[in-house]
């Protein structure tokens, strides 16, 4: 099984032989130990150095076909490390956490392994996966509706494959995209997944690589897109690359992977430098596998303000501003990647000064658009600004802003309103009119798991990154099924009302009452909410005739231009020019 897309590889000759190749600058010798060896250093199993001087290949002959071997790479006689190409890895301190229910008939860790650490695994002549679905036709990026899902918090069993049960739930909602928060291999079986250490390795916390294949082949067979959240700022320590040049700096004074020293102040684990070729390899090549191996569909970027490298920034809101090198490497990465696959979904979890973004959200990218403190303030009455929700007043020629209201990196909505309230009845309506203004704006949207029925537990349960509760009992409460159903009407009205989007879209701010225009040749649409605390009487948005409100399947006679109406706090309407049936 050849991948000849990848620089360094594990390269299966046939049913008893695999090549091996590592690049390793600076290294002097890298030798192979396994369970094919008994773990011995013998020059046999040395790795020949290549023309270039930093690259190591080898032949083993002899496997038997389908066994798994474990294996690791001597560098130098003293560093023991797994393959980074490896797609699956053993871990001595956490895989007997991994129930055989999770992954069934999973390898143990080879005992008698005097290195320690964790060790790659082959095998020839593997089962490949049998994809139902091929070659899949990923929606336009205008008209993503993204579900951002953890699978370790979203079912109880913790496994890639029985999200798949979900897929009717999550088709009925209207989404049209799941993205995965980090599953490459991570350090622990317990995790966001922020903390990578094998990048070619699907975490075995949750299955087996088939289990996530058979997931997405599954999403893809119902029409949903598969995005990928992936880390590339830093690395935990258990990467290989980083155990290899831990401490180590070439002749003039460069490490060959990773900063010295983190140039901002939101550094996590261990920062990689970006301008590094080797670096950029890495990297290219597992964007290429996953895209390849996995079908996937895109990928969400992790803090890509990060990829700061001619610069160091003391404090947050420099490190915000303007940096031209930044802007080379991203491009760099999208030219690449494009090469790939010319259809790939490349969204940055970006949040730096608007001048930069612009420049991204032009060449291509689609960028996180974070709305949750504004909503949040809505919420509870205060006013505030949501405008920078439209791609249209942050300059950008197109909509390639992934707005959302809440992330996994923000508090909830519906908790946070509820500090206020201490009534969640009013803080799940007021939630249905931020709803309703949210999804009205063009643009590919976003949001959390069970966001679209008032998750109420707060980001800081159990601590900020631990386990929080699944609550598909929320689902009997009937406040919280219509929040529910206001989300899959207007996912459903954004998909299938041309209005919603090629409409020529407007909105009016008159302090804590939001109004939305939007005119098409089809149907006009006019949105109002109040998000104040009390009873407002004011001026519609409805010009003279007939007008439909939609959630309350009503009729308005309207015989004067911006006739006066009275909404409740936290009310809101949605009014057509023309009939629209709910959807069933």
């Amino acid at each position: 099984m050849r991948r000849a897309y990848l620089k360094q590889m594990i390269e299966y000759l046939d049913d008893n032989s695999v090549k091996l190749t590592f690049k390793a600058p600076y290294k002097k010798s890298v030798h192979v130990v396994g369970e094919f060896n008994n773990w011995q250093v013998s020059e046999r199993y040395a790795m020949q150095k290549q023309n270039d001087g930093e690259t190591f290949s080898i032949v083993i002959n002899y496997l038997q076909p389908k066994k798994e071997y474990a294996y690791q790479f001597l560098i130098d006689k003293k560093i023991a490390i797994a393959d980074l190409y490896t797609e699956k890895i053993l871990d001595p301190q956490f895989d007997n956490q991994i129930s055989s229910n999770t992954y069934p008939n999973l390898k143990k860790y080879p005992a008698d392994n005097p290195f320690g650490g964790s060790v790659s695994v082959l095998q020839t002549s593997p089962e490949p996966y049998q994809w139902n679905i091929k070659d899949f036709t990923s929606p336009a990026k205008e008209d993503l509706i993204i579900y951002e899902l953890l699978i370790r918090d979203f079912v109880e069993s913790r496994k890639y494959k029985d999200i798949v049960n979900f897929i009717p739930y999550l088709k009925k909602l209207g989404i049209n995209a799941i993205e995965l928060l980090p599953v490459q291999e991570f350090t622990g079986n317990n995790s966001w997944g922020y903390n990578p250490t094998f990048y070619f390795a699907a975490d075995k916390a949750y299955g087996t690589k088939d289990d996530l294949k058979y997931l997405i082949d599954k999403c893809h067979e119902n029409g949903i897109a598969v995005i990928l959240d992936v880390v590339f700022n830093h690395a935990d320590k258990k990467f290989s690359y980083y155990k290899a040049y831990k401490g180590h700096k070439s002749a003039d004074g460069e490490h060959p992977f990773f900063n010295e020293k983190a140039t901002h102040p939101y550094s996590i684990f261990f920062d990689f430098n970006h301008e590094s070729k080797y670096t950029q390899t890495f990297f290219d090549d597992v964007c290429h596998f996953w895209l390849n191996e996995y079908k996937i569909d895109g990928f969400r970027f992790d803090l890509t303000k990060g990829f700061t490298q001619v610069k160091s920034y003391p404090d947050v809101l420099k490190w915000s501003s303007y940096d031209a090198s930044r802007v080379k490497l991203l491009k760099r990465m999208f030219n690449k990647i494009r090469q790939y696959n010319k259809n790939c979904y490349l969204i940055l979890e970006h949040l730096a000064a608007n001048d930069e973004e612009t420049e991204l959200a032009d060449y291509g990218f689609l960028l996180w658009g974070h709305l949750n403190h504004q909503f949040r303030n809505l919420l509870k009455g205060k006013n505030d600004s949501i405008s920078w929700l439209s791609h249209h007043n942050r300059g950008w020629k197109e909509a390639n802003l992934v707005g959302y209201m809440e992330s996994h990196d923000e508090e909830r909505l519906v908790y946070d309103a509820n500090q206020k309230f201490k009534d969640l009845s009013v803080s799940l309506s007021r939630a249905r009119a931020a709803t309703v203004i949210f999804f009205a704006y063009p643009g590919p949207k976003l949001f959390w798991q069970f966001g679209e029925f008032g998750y109420d537990i707060s980001i800081d349960y159990n601590g900020r990154t631990g386990v929080k509760p699944i609550k598909w009992d929320y689902l009997k409460d009937p406040d919280r099924q219509a929040l529910l159903e206001v989300y899959r009407q207007m996912i459903h009205l954004r998909k299938n009302i041309v209005a919603f989007k090629e409409g020529a879209f407007n909105e009016v701010s008159e302090s804590l009452i939001k109004k939305i225009n939007i005119n098409h040749l089809t149907l006009n649409i006019r949105i109002i909410a109040n998000f104040s605390l009390k009873e407002v009487e004011l001026k519609s948005n409805l010009e003279v005739g007939i007008w439909f409100d939609f959630f309350r399947e009503t009729v308005w006679n309207v015989s004067e231009k911006n006739q006066r109406i009275t909404l409740k706090a936290g009310e809101y309407y949605l009014f057509t020019s023309n009939k629209i049936e709910k959807f069933q």
